[in-house]
């Protein structure tokens, strides 16, 4: 490797077209000054010096020539030797180098932040000290191959790549365990059991995962119990399905666990495998990973119709066991497969996830470049766990990623194109409460009434405009009656042709070649209110045409094409006609600085030259097949990154902690695997099982990792043997995640909505939240409003319409990412707004006040309700204390509030929106009509229920808020 990488720089430092002489000077025959040179000082001269001083000889600085001993004795244009061997106090190059205060010598390299570390200053000095050895180029390739191993073992290792920016670059070293992701995933031996450490009874496991785990653990290191039978259902019940398990599945668990736990536990994880709902739970993680939202984003944040029915296929997925690789495939290249299966083109939604489209207020080829961008560093994360963004700009500073095999990667996606596409609803596809288009339709409406109001008001102001100057009005009304026809005529006249009477006559004049002076101008008597409300309504109007597709057989999707030129983004785009003619077929090249102006060297379509154990694939340089290729590359069994990166968010989505520690970054910044013999063996078995995440969950659940208590018998002395809870000696305690919390709490109430898919809901949030303006592409977003009936806003919140501009408090309290950028790892914060949401929250106590309703519709006596409700929110019955001590705090509250009024909320039903209007910079206000709450149908509200019934609402309240609740142990 050291031998390889020393001939790389002869070409720069040590050839004969750097004239080397030798030494005008007797220097002493020091090897190690020799090999500090050819090991240090050389790299660090082509590095930092050379070139100022040496690589362009027509511009040498200062006149100082560095690549060779005799020209740096010589020095440059002060006469001076920048080198006095055995004194390096005294040599300039030294003093420049320390940057010392007292010299004389100005700071080299000039840039603060080029300036050589104190490590760097300690091998130069010490070179000096020791002679300035300076060996010729034979003699220096001598050492190089001599020392060789033994530097490559010490400094690291050069990577074959497909080559960087700079020489430089191409040759740095990484150390070898910065690259244990790159190297091929070999299956390991299951470790022999450590009898020395453990008793028979803690060996009797058979999983390898357990002797793996066992194997890495400190001596003396003793495990937790396993769980208790409540404990583990409620545990796999959440993370299987996210839902909390029945009081009936729980005592039938049980009652199965005293006979035969194993069986019993085995058949407990296959049922909840099977649940329909566990699609529903993995797809939340997947959809963390790709950041799905219903709306684009940032200034563009309108609806997008159809993502839904990608969420809908990554549940379907996860349901049916697809397999990993035939996952892969789909997402990036589902229309290359078969264009003309849905599911296959539902599935590209996935490289439409990101915030980054084209509006009408940018230029087209930023827009182009940000998306190109997006979808590079997106498919890096999600299945290569490779964080691309970086090389955008340079090389990689810390892994072996060529700008290069950035733009390579880059380049498949040139040919990729962001259309709605039509793919017809499928028979498992959920199209109920599609009745909601109607009050879409009903909208529309509303907003073309505006614009006609507004038009009658213009054309009223012309007959004053052409009598006030003179003007014979006859030409203008023949052209207004002309218009009233054609608006007649084309009732259903989408956003983008509609241009209102006034508009349209004026048109019809302008084609009559009439002078300007001839008709009223453009925005006759518009008012700043009209201004702003004409704003309003046509750009209302064309976002239904996004919102009403949510109706139709069209998905978010991409095709194949030439980039089209877009001057404007006012209806949804579609796959266009003669789509292989149109348009430009992009060229891909380096971006410099990643500036999409700032054309460099042209790429062809490719991989990551550092995965070299797998061929790099053929990827057509025609318009298809790009991407399939590609997935081809990612979804090949050899490839290790990706077996290894799906296994690592498995292993996450059931412990909390990943096995490497960041599922998204496998570089060396990211942190190693704490098991990685564990890692490869389940990356192994995994590919080996034919992809089948399913497969790999039961052997993770059916370990005794998986299923011990979360506390431990001495939590000091694990405390001092595994300081930082890598031992898997006890299971870790989660909090529920903030859709869990939801669906939990409408699961406890009876109120949870279970059907699987279709468009999204609406559930309540934060009046306050709901109603607050919210500007979009220089107009008004429209106001959250909640569905009408309770069982369309209690259905499980991965339905829930997910809007980039407007998360609801709630979730976004207790942690739920936002959908901007990946998410590898959802964090947990105990922080005390969450306090304030979940105790203080309407939400929280409207499933209270339902939850205390139900309890005591199903029971007979107070202590009855009591238990009821302990077994509704923990699973369990309550013990003596518990239920005294509720019974004491019900009596209390029902004093309380005896006296206290009932008012009754109503919703409401506009909204008025103040603002600036951007051309006339005046106020204006809008009134916005909040359709949905004319036929809201409201929760159970306490002027519904008796004193009784409020009163065990706080104690359900109570329960709610309660760590037994919230967490899952």
């Amino acid at each position: 490797m050291w031998l390889n990488h020393f001939k790389s720089l002869n070409a720069n430092l040590l050839s004969a077209t750097f004239c080397f002489c030798t030494l005008s000077m007797a220097v002493a025959d020091d090897s190690a000054s020799e090999e500090l040179f050819v090991r240090r000082i050389a790299p660090l001269l082509q590095e930092k010096c050379l070139a100022c001083h040496g690589n362009d000889l027509d511009d040498i600085q200062g006149g100082l020539d560095l690549r060779g001993q005799s020209a740096a004795l010589r020095g440059g244009d002060t006469e001076t030797a920048a080198l006095i061997p055995r004194a390096p106090l005294e040599s300039p190059i030294y003093l420049a180098a320390s940057r010392d205060d007292g010299s004389e010598w100005s700071a080299m390299p000039p840039k603060e932040a080029e300036k050589l570390n104190e490590q760097q200053l300690d091998w130069l000095r010490e070179w000096i000290a020791g002679g300035a050895a300076w060996p010729d180029a034979q003699r220096a390739l001598e050492i190089a191959g001599k020392n060789a191993d033994a530097w490559s073992a010490e400094d690291g290792v050069v990577v074959k790549t497909s080559g960087g920016l700079a020489d430089q670059w191409s040759n740095r070293r990484y150390r070898p365990e910065g690259l244990w992701a790159y190297q091929p995933v070999i299956k390991p031996a299951v470790p022999q059991p450590k009898s020395k450490v453990l008793s028979e009874s803690q060996l009797a496991s058979d999983n390898p995962i357990d002797a793996f785990i066992v194997d890495r653990w400190p001596e003396h290191l003793s495990p937790a119990a396993p769980a208790d039978a409540r404990t583990l259902i409620r545990r796999l019940a959440f993370d299987l399905t996210g839902l909390p398990p029945t009081p009936e599945e729980i005592e039938l668990f049980v009652a199965a666990s005293r006979d035969a736990p194993e069986r019993a536990y085995h058949e407990l994880v296959q049922r909840l495998l099977d649940s329909p709902h566990y699609g529903e739970r993995m797809a939340q993680h997947w959809l963390d990973v790709t950041r799905y939202a219903d709306t684009s984003g940032f200034a563009n944040d309108y609806e997008r119709g159809n993502a839904w029915r990608y969420r809908d296929y990554v549940v379907r997925s996860f349901n049916e066991d697809k397999p990993y690789d035939r996952f892969i495939r789909e997402q990036l290249a589902g229309d290359e497969i078969d264009p003309e299966d849905s599911e296959l083109i539902l599935a590209t939604g996935f490289l439409r996830m990101g915030p980054w489209e084209l509006t009408g207020m940018e230029v087209a080829k930023i827009a182009r470049q940000r998306f190109l961008d997006d979808v590079t560093n997106s498919v890096g994360e999600a299945f290569l766990a490779q964080s691309l963004q970086c090389c955008r700009c340079h090389d990689h500073k810390f892994d072996p990623i060529p700008t290069r095999d950035y733009y390579a990667f880059q380049a498949v996606f040139a040919t990729t194109q962001l259309a709605e596409r039509k793919a017809q609803f499928l028979p498992h596809e959920n199209t109920q409460g599609f009745d909601e288009a109607q009050y879409l339709l009903a909208r529309r409406t509303q907003y073309i009434e505006t614009l006609i109001r507004l038009d009658a008001k213009q054309v009223q102001h012309a007959q004053q405009w052409y009598s006030d100057n003179n003007i014979a009005p006859d030409a203008w009304n023949a052209a207004v009656e002309q218009a009233q026809a054609t608006i007649e005529q084309h009732q259903e006249a989408s956003a983008d042709d509609f241009q209102g009477l006034y508009g349209m006559a004026r048109n019809t004049m302008a084609k009559q070649k009439l002078a300007e002076s001839q008709y009223p101008p453009k925005l006759l008597g518009f008012t700043p209110d009209d201004f702003g409300n004409e704003r309003v309504a046509r750009k209302g109007l064309q976002r239904l045409e996004w919102e009403l597709e949510r109706y139709q057989p069209f998905a978010l999707a991409v095709y194949n094409g030439r980039t089209p030129q877009v001057k404007s983004i006012s209806v949804p785009q579609h796959v266009p006609k003669g789509r292989l003619t149109d348009g430009e077929l992009e060229e891909s090249c380096i971006l410099t600085g990643g500036d999409p102006f700032s054309r460099g060297t042209p790429v062809a379509p490719g991989v990551l030259s550092v995965v070299s154990q797998l061929p790099a694939p053929n990827i057509p340089t025609d318009i298809e097949g790009r991407r399939l290729a590609l997935a081809d590359w990612i979804a090949d069994a050899r490839n290790p990154l990706t077996s290894r990166t799906l296994v690592n968010r498995v292993w996450l989505w059931h412990f909390g902690v990943p096995l490497a520690g960041n599922p998204n970054n496998f570089g060396s910044t990211g942190k190693p695997p704490t098991h990685p013999e564990l890692l490869d063996w389940l990356a192994a078995t995994f590919v080996e099982q034919g992809w089948s995440i399913k497969q790999l969950q039961k052997i993770i659940l059916t370990s005794q990792a998986y299923r011990r208590s979360t506390t431990h018998l001495k939590p000091e002395r694990l405390k001092e043997l595994d300081p930082l809870g890598t031992s898997y000696a006890v299971f870790r305690p989660r909090r529920l995640s903030a859709e869990e919390l939801r669906d939990a709490m409408l699961a406890a109430t009876g109120e949870l909505n279970r059907d699987l898919g279709g468009i999204p809901n609406r559930p309540e949030i934060n009046l306050e939240a709901a109603l607050q303006p919210r500007q979009v592409m220089g107009t008004f977003a429209a106001a959250w409003v909640p569905n009408p009936l309770p069982s369309q806003r209690h259905r499980r919140s991965i339905y829930a319409l997910k809007v980039r501009g407007l998360p609801d408090p709630q979730f976004e309290v207790f942690n739920q990412p936002a959908p901007d950028f990946s998410c590898e790892r959802r964090e947990t914060s105990n922080v005390t707004p969450q306090v304030f949401s979940l105790f203080n929250g309407q939400s929280s106590y409207a499933r209270a006040l339902a939850l205390a309703n139900r309890a005591l519709i199903e029971t007979n006596q107070d202590a009855q309700a009591l238990t009821r409700c302990f077994e509704l929110t923990f699973g369990r019955a309550p013990s003596a204390a518990e239920l005294e001590l509720c019974t004491t705090h019900w009596a209390s509250i029902k004093a309380m509030i005896a006296d206290e009024p009932l008012v009754d909320s109503q919703p409401p039903r506009k909204v008025v929106r103040q603002a600036v209007e951007e051309n006339t910079g005046e106020r204006f206000e809008f009134e916005e009509t909040l359709h949905a709450y004319a036929d809201f149908v409201q929760d159970l509200q306490p002027a519904e229920v008796p004193l009784h019934t409020r009163a065990l609402a706080d104690v359900c309240l109570a329960l709610f808020n309660s760590n037994e609740f919230c967490y899952v142990y």
